[in-house]
């Protein structure tokens, strides 16, 4: 059984589609971003860089259990385990791993400041807009043009896919124009509608928020009690 700390956010749906789709039993322990979850010490245990998702696998290596934290790791991890979405042919491995750092050194980190500057920075700065604009639509348009001759970002459904897709899940919330990128458009069109990637979005999205945050949830998110040394 594999413990998920989880809340609904693009990490960490990269997980529910991975065990969805592999059909991993597992276990969801919710870790609310907002109420400050992340920084009990149960928690950083686990994930000492107060990060969500992170998951305990009871069945590790050699069957001993092993906790692991950072998303991409998780994956290579269940893939791994599995022997799924990741081909152990060396080229096609190497093809999948470049795509899926491709969204851990650019995409999560620009997609994340382009969402934090649009939607909850607390006054508009026109250069952080501009700047993590123009860098998502370039992100946007590396990642059309690979799909222009791939059905999927490293040939075969895989990993890379898993950890691309739930970031480019809501362009609108990036200030994207979906029918710019028709090739991201038909790729996210046809992942959105697997049996298994409908199930991964719909765990705990009752509690994702869709509205204004409260000050005390700010603070948990973005303000000082996240810099405390611990």
């Amino acid at each position: 059984m594999i413990d998920l700390y989880f809340w609904p956010t693009p990490n960490g749906y990269k997980i529910t589609m991975f065990l969805e789709e592999a059909g991993l039993p597992y276990k969801v322990i919710p870790v609310d971003i907002g109420r400050g979850d992340q920084f009990k010490p149960d928690f950083l245990k686990i994930s000492p860089n107060n990060r969500m998702p992170a998951i305990v696998d009871s069945d590790g290596p050699g069957g001993k259990p092993i906790s692991l934290f950072e998303s991409g790791a998780i994956l290579m991890y269940l893939a791994d385990k599995t022997g799924k979405f990741c081909s152990k042919e060396p080229f096609a491995r190497w093809r999948t791993a470049q795509w899926l750092m491709f969204q851990m050194g650019g995409i999560g980190p620009m997609f994340g400041q382009n969402g934090h500057f649009r939607n909850y920075a607390p006054e508009k700065i026109e250069y952080a807009l501009n700047r993590y604009t123009n860098e998502t639509k370039r992100l946007y348009g590396v990642v059309d043009r690979q799909l222009r001759d791939n059905a999927f970002v490293a040939g075969e459904y895989s990993i890379a896919d898993m950890a691309i897709w739930p970031w480019m899940r809501m362009p609108d919330r990036h200030g994207i124009e979906i029918d710019e990128f028709p090739n991201v458009k038909r790729w996210r069109a046809e992942i959105d509608a697997r049996p298994a990637v409908k199930r991964a979005v719909a765990v705990l999205e009752e509690r994702r928020r869709t509205g204004p945050i409260d000050a005390q949830t700010r603070e948990n998110m973005f303000g000082a009690t996240q810099y405390q040394r611990r």
